[in-house]
C-alpha cells in the first residue's frame, strides 16, 4: 500500500533546516566561504590602499633630503590653488575660513585613498600592468606639478621614485591578492595580511624618518638678534585701549594674528643664503643679502592690517609694530623709470602682489624684518615681507619676499587680478563689535557694547552705535595712535530684558560714513554694518 509523505515531519524537517541555515556561525561561514571564493576586491582595494601609502611615504623621505625638494601631495595642492576658478576659491574661504588648506589637504588625501583603491581593485581583477600604469600616472601628476614650480626639473624625483616604491609594493601584494584555485584559502588571505601588515609598517617608518630628516630645515628665526631701529616710536600708550573684557587687545600678538595666504606649506627660507632683487623699470638693479637688509637705516612703525577677504565684522584684521626698510628709500636707491606706475613683489614660491608707486607718498611702507619685537614669524613672513599701510594685502603684503619689480599695470596683472580681483584695493572704513558676543547671554543693566574701527590712512573720527533701529548714539573713542592702525569705542547701554539687536557704523577723517550696502568680500572688500543679536535675561 502506498504511504504519503508525512505533512507534518516535512515541515519541521524544513524548520529544523531553516534554524541551523540562519545560525549566526552558519551565516558566517557561508559570507567567509564567498568572500573567500572572490577575494579580489577588498584584498585589490587593500593593496591599492596600502601601495599609495608606501609612494607618497617614500616621497616624503626622498624630498626630505633636499630644501629645494618637496612632497608631491604638497606640489599637486599649489597647482591646485593655482588653478581652480576664482569661484571655487571664493567658496573655500567662506566655508572653511583659514583652514581652506587643511581642508584641501584633506580632500587631497580622500581623493589619493580612492584612487588608489581603485587601482588594486583593477590590478587584481584585470591586469597588473594597468595597475602600475594607473600609479605611474598619479607619479607623472606630481612630477609635472612639481617641474610646473620652481624647483626644475630636480623636483620630479620624489614622485618618480615614490611611484616606483608604489608600483613595486602594488605587485608584490597582488600576489596573494589573486589566490585563484590554491586550496588553502585561510593561509593565503594570512599571508596576504602579513605582507599588506609589513609594507604598512614600513611605510609607517620610511615617512616618520622622512619627517625626522626634513626637520632639520626648519627655520627658528626667534633666536636671532634684531638690530635697533635707527628711528624708534614711543611705546604704545595706555589711553589708546580700553579695558573692557572682550575687547580685542589694541596690538595683536603674533601668535594670534590673521595668516591668508596661497602657501600650503610655510617657505623655509635660510637667511644665510637669502636676497632680495630689485629690478624691472630702475636705472640700478639691486641685489641685496639679509645681512645687508638689516644693516641698512631700519624704522618702526605701528600698522594695521585688513585681509580683503574679512567679512563684515570678520577677524582678518591685526595690529602690530613693524620693523623694517622704508621701502620708498630702497627704490629712491635703485632710480624709478619715470614711466613705472606698478610696485609687484614677488614671493619665493611665485606669488605675487602689485600696488601703484603713487602709493609711495609718505607713508611708512615697509620691507618689514620684525613683529611685535621679534623677528618675522615664519609664517608671517621671514626674512622679510612688504607692508603698505592703506592698502589690502593681496596686493600689497607680500610675504617672503624674493624680488621687488618696478613695471605698468599694462604690462602685468598680479596673482589675484588674473583672477578676476580689483587691480586697486584702498581699504574701506569698517567698524566692528567685540563685545557683547553674538547671540550672547547677558544680564540687565549697565554694558559696556565696544570694538574696534578702521580707516588706514584716513584715521577715525567717529562711530556711532544703534540699538534696535533707534537712532544712532555716538560711542565714545579711545585715544587715536596715528591713522595707520585701528581704533577701539564704547558705548555704555542700559541693557533691559529680551532680545536686542545691535549696530555701528563709523565716519573716517575725510568725512566718508561707512556704508549701509552689504556687499561679499571679493573683488575689492566686503562692506555694510555689523550688526549682532543679543538676548538679555530677565
Amino acid at each position: 500500500m502506498l504511504r504519503l509523505p508525512d505533512q507534518h515531519a516535512i515541515r519541521e524537517a524544513a524548520a529544523v533546516k531553516r534554524r541551523r541555515n540562519n545560525h549566526p556561525m552558519a551565516l558566517r561561514l557561508r559570507t567567509t566561504s564567498m568572500a573567500d571564493r572572490d577575494p579580489t576586491l577588498w584584498r585589490g582595494a587593500s593593496s591599492g590602499i596600502v601601495a599609495g601609502f608606501v609612494a607618497v611615504s617614500v616621497s616624503h623621505l626622498v624630498a626630505s633630503f633636499s630644501r629645494n625638494l618637496r612632497n608631491p601631495i604638497l606640489d599637486v595642492g599649489d597647482r591646485v590653488i593655482d588653478g581652480v576658478p576664482s569661484a571655487i576659491k571664493e567658496f573655500a574661504i567662506d566655508v572653511f575660513g583659514t583652514a581652506d588648506k587643511p581642508a584641501l589637504l584633506v580632500g587631497i588625501a580622500v581623493l589619493l585613498v580612492a584612487y588608489s583603491a581603485g587601482v588594486g581593485i583593477v590590478t587584481a581583477r584585470k591586469s597588473p600592468t594597468l595597475g602600475a600604469i594607473g600609479v605611474a600616472a598619479f607619479g607623472v601628476i606630481g612630477a609635472a606639478s612639481a617641474v610646473a614650480g620652481t624647483g626644475g626639473v630636480t623636483a620630479a624625483v620624489p614622485s618618480v621614485v615614490g611611484a616606483g616604491a608604489g608600483i613595486a609594493a602594488l605587485l608584490t601584494l597582488n600576489r596573494y591578492a589573486r589566490p585563484g584555485l590554491d586550496p588553502h584559502l585561510a593561509a593565503s588571505r594570512r599571508t596576504f595580511l602579513q605582507a599588506a601588515g609589513a609594507l604598512t609598517v614600513s611605510a609607517l617608518a620610511l615617512g616618520g624618518l622622512g619627517f625626522a630628516v626634513d626637520r632639520r630645515f626648519e627655520i627658528d628665526p626667534s633666536g636671532l638678534a634684531l638690530p635697533s631701529p635707527d628711528r624708534p616710536i614711543d611705546p604704545i600708550p595706555s589711553d589708546v585701549a580700553f579695558p573692557e573684557s572682550g575687547l580685542d587687545p589694541f596690538v595683536t600678538p603674533n601668535v594670534e594674528f590673521y595668516r591668508i595666504d596661497t602657501a600650503l606649506t610655510v617657505p623655509r627660507i635660510d637667511p644665510s643664503t637669502y636676497t632680495l632683487a630689485i629690478t624691472g623699470m630702475v636705472e640700478r638693479p639691486l641685489t641685496l643679502t639679509y645681512t645687508e637688509l638689516i644693516d641698512r637705516p631700519l624704522v618702526e612703525s605701528d600698522i594695521t592690517l585688513t585681509c580683503v577677504s574679512n567679512e563684515v565684522g570678520g577677524k582678518l584684521v591685526g595690529n602690530a609694530r613693524w620693523l623694517g626698510v622704508r621701502l620708498d628709500d630702497l627704490l629712491a636707491e635703485a632710480g624709478i623709470d619715470p614711466g613705472a606706475d606698478q610696485v609687484v613683489g614677488r614671493s619665493v614660491d611665485r606669488y605675487t602682489c602689485g600696488f601703484p608707486v603713487s602709493a609711495l607718498d609718505g607713508r611708512d611702507a615697509l620691507v618689514a624684518i620684525g613683529m611685535n619685537g621679534e623677528p618675522l614669524p615664519p609664517e608671517h613672513g621671514f626674512p622679510a615681507r612688504l607692508i603698505v599701510p592703506g592698502l589690502y594685502g593681496y596686493v600689497s603684503a607680500t610675504k617672503w619676499l624674493a624680488e621687488i619689480e618696478l613695471t605698468t599695470f599694462d604690462r602685468f596683472d598680479h596673482y589675484w587680478v588674473e583672477r578676476g580681483w580689483a587691480v586697486e584695493a584702498p581699504i574701506k572704513t569698517q567698524s566692528r563689535i567685540d563685545t557683547p558676543a553674538a547671540l550672547g547671554r547677558i544680564s540687565p543693566g549697565a554694558t559696556a557694547v565696544a570694538g574696534v574701527a578702521w580707516a588706514q590712512i584716513r584715521g577715525i573720527e567717529r562711530v556711532e552705535v544703534r540699538i534696535d533701529g533707534g537712532q544712532w548714539q555716538d560711542a565714545e573713542l579711545a585715544a587715536e595712535l596715528n591713522d595707520t592702525t585701528w581704533r577701539q569705542w564704547k558705548l555704555s547701554w542700559d541693557a533691559t530684558p529680551g532680545r536686542h539687536e545691535i549696530s555701528c557704523r563709523a565716519t573716517d577723517r575725510t568725512g566718508t560714513t561707512q556704508t549701509e550696502d552689504r556687499t561679499r568680500p571679493i573683488p575689492n572688500g566686503a562692506s555694510g554694518w555689523h550688526s549682532i543679536v543679543v538676548i538679555v535675561e530677565s
